[in-house]
């Protein structure tokens, strides 16, 4: 059964489309929220726009996604829903970021950034795409939406963005020293150090990764059709 589409979201996608004309790449509506994605060079005007012509005066969340492996499936399985599962050592765990990045097609990273307007009762989402995968970057909107100075840290921080006219665009979560950033796809599950008290210097210690790599994604094994059941072949 398919979910309807109510008049309000509707009717925001028309007046969006017409207001920002040319600045709108793409318009899309699923599971009944709107989502509108513009470019990097317009994001600036265009969160103005939505704020003072559109009176979306709430930043509810803003975040990055790195798109480096998606729709990849390292599992040949008839079921939906399994994300990427196990790949050989050896390829897994070699994280060259821009040796990855050189074979990808497209743009790697974006800022997804939801907005609500209070009087008006509306939400959207708003996504915009960096244009250069090396070096992320893309104009911070911290002077229209206060709130997101705490957001942009963090996607700096987890993803590498680069937020220009951040006020103050240092790390949020990881530790003071951290090397990469930890949300990126190819970065290791594991890490990529490991620290512990070191008792002789008295202080804490950084040294390479020591355990073993393993799955985190379990890996369901259905009997296939014709083939008893597994609980009735087991009594």
């Amino acid at each position: 059964m398919s979910q309807q589409t109510s008049p309000m979201i509707e009717a925001l996608q028309v007046e969006l489309s017409a207001s920002l004309t040319d600045k709108l790449q793409n318009t899309t509506i699923a599971f009944n929220e709107l989502t509108i994605e513009v470019t990097a060079k317009q994001w600036i005007d265009v969160a103005t726009r939505l704020r003072d012509i559109h009176e979306f005066d709430q930043l509810i969340d803003l975040c990055a996604v790195d798109y480096l492996s998606y729709g990849e499936s390292e599992w040949d399985t008839d079921s939906s829903g399994f994300s990427r599962g196990v790949k050989q050592a050896d390829d897994l765990f070699d994280f060259d970021t821009q040796a990855k990045s050189k074979g990808f097609d497209g743009n790697r990273y974006a800022v997804v950034t939801h907005l609500l307007s209070v009087k008006n009762n509306k939400r959207l989402r708003v996504k915009v795409f960096c244009d250069d995968n090396e070096m992320p970057t893309i104009d911070s909107v911290s002077e229209i939406w206060s709130v997101a100075n705490w957001f942009e840290r963090e996607a700096f921080d987890l993803f590498g963005v680069l937020f220009i006219n951040h006020p103050d665009l240092r790390r949020l979560l990881t530790d003071y020293g951290f090397v990469g950033h930890p949300f990126r796809k190819d970065f290791p599950l594991i890490g990529q150090v490991e620290m512990r008290y070191d008792d002789e210097l008295k202080r804490v210690v950084y040294e390479p990764v020591s355990i073993e790599p393993r799955v985190l994604v379990p890996r369901v094994i259905r009997a296939s059709k014709g083939s008893k059941d597994i609980t009735e072949a087991d009594d």
